[in-house]
């Protein structure tokens, strides 16, 4: 299973890309709209990261071909990236950089409004700094999208430490959410064996529990996904429990190649 990058198009030519994870080659190969049209066209027109994590930025350095796109993230997104001489190799003339400035919406592409939101989350693991951590940090360092066109609305979420009221109120409306479903129990990974870290620690809301996204979503209407899910969570198995339970509590699971639609 691929990591969360997300594409969206209004009209199957333009296509943005949500985050750009390690294996977005993989992805990209995998994914036919996606494929370049002719020698150096790309249908790609824009790269949005909604936080500086690895597992969302690596992704750039595989889209450096000498094709034009533009990459958006706030300004906390746009110093991670200008401060490491690496990502330099995305030649400035052909792959400009746009700042998202929370809560104005901009038209990332034609017929597509976008507007980045500030969502509880802490800076990315390679900028933190002993004692002085807030793990539910309010600013740029992790934001959520809203995006909209004629169609419909969609809230994507890939990372969030909580959901406070005021959460719930901004994506009262949406038609479909894309949430942050990387562990079930906060302990998964220390359970598994497969690392120290809570979910908590990461920055990661758990989806069960009286205080997990399952139930603090519960009372939204709209479809509800759950992505940039951990290969440790349990509901990637077909026959848990955990699994039954999510299903049944009305969400899907993303997986590779899932098309959704407005």
């Amino acid at each position: 299973m691929t990591q969360s990058s997300v594409a969206v198009s209004v009209d199957a030519e333009r296509w943005v890309l949500l985050n750009a994870s390690p294996d977005i080659g993989r992805q990209l190969m995998s994914t036919p709209q996606l494929h370049p049209r002719a020698l150096r066209d790309t249908p790609i027109h824009a790269v949005v990261l909604t936080n500086g994590d690895i597992d969302h930025i690596t992704g750039l350095l595989t889209l450096r071909e000498k094709t034009g796109f533009s990459v958006c993230a706030t300004q906390s997104g746009l110093d991670i990236l200008n401060s490491n001489s690496v990502f330099n190799v995305l030649d400035p003339t052909l792959v400009p950089k746009t700042r998202l400035v929370l809560d104005e919406p901009l038209e990332i592409a034609p017929g597509l409004t976008m507007t980045a939101f500030a969502v509880p989350g802490k800076v990315a693991l390679f900028l933190e700094e002993e004692g002085n951590l807030d793990l539910k940090a309010m600013g740029e360092q992790t934001i959520g999208l809203i995006l909209e066109s004629e169609a419909g609305k969609m809230a994507y979420i890939p990372g969030c430490a909580d959901i406070p009221d005021w959460l719930l109120d901004r994506i009262g409306d949406v038609d479909v959410l894309l949430f942050d479903g990387t562990v079930w129990d906060d302990d998964d990974m220390p359970r598994t064996g497969a690392g120290q870290k809570t979910g908590a620690r990461m920055g990661h809301i758990a989806i069960n529990g009286p205080y997990g996204s399952l139930a603090r979503l519960a009372p939204l209407k709209c479809r509800k996904i759950l992505i940039h899910v951990n290969n440790t969570n349990p509901i990637l198995q077909p026959a848990s429990t955990e699994r039954k339970c999510v299903e049944q509590a009305g969400w899907d699971i993303a997986f590779d190649g899932m098309e959704i639609s407005l």
